[in-house]
């Protein structure tokens, strides 16, 4: 049986983060996570969802609904064994970047269309 990925987050780039994630928290009334930072922020939801928001220097906003600047954000997924979901995502068209900042933690890949997304271990 091929492995099953359980998406865990969803991280939004901006140009400060705490901004961002005090207009979620008020909106959603999710609870930001007590290891942020200045350049990290989290929030927390029920059944283990996780919104983070992350400083990106010179940070375009997207031009919705014109495409000059798409849309932008990367899923997290969980994963049970980190080689098997990687040959699973490579099988499927995902391609691996070189630069690797998660260690053994999780591992960054893009997808087919050029979004980025990691999988990291569960």
């Amino acid at each position: 049986m091929p492995p099953r990925l359980k998406l865990t987050a969803i991280t939004l780039d901006c140009p400060d983060p705490r901004a961002l994630a005090a207009f979620y928290q008020q909106a959603t009334g999710l609870d930001i996570d007590a290891k942020s930072g200045d350049d990290f922020v989290g929030l927390i939801g029920e059944g283990g969802l996780f919104i983070g928001l992350q400083r990106v220097d010179d940070y375009q906003a997207p031009s919705w609904p014109d495409q000059r600047v798409p849309q932008q954000l990367h899923l997290d997924f969980a994963v049970d064994d980190l080689d098997e979901a990687e040959a699973l995502v490579l099988r499927l068209g995902a391609t691996k970047p070189e630069i690797q900042p998660g260690g053994d933690r999780w591992r960054v890949f893009v997808d087919p269309a050029g979004h980025p997304f990691c999988l990291a271990r569960s």
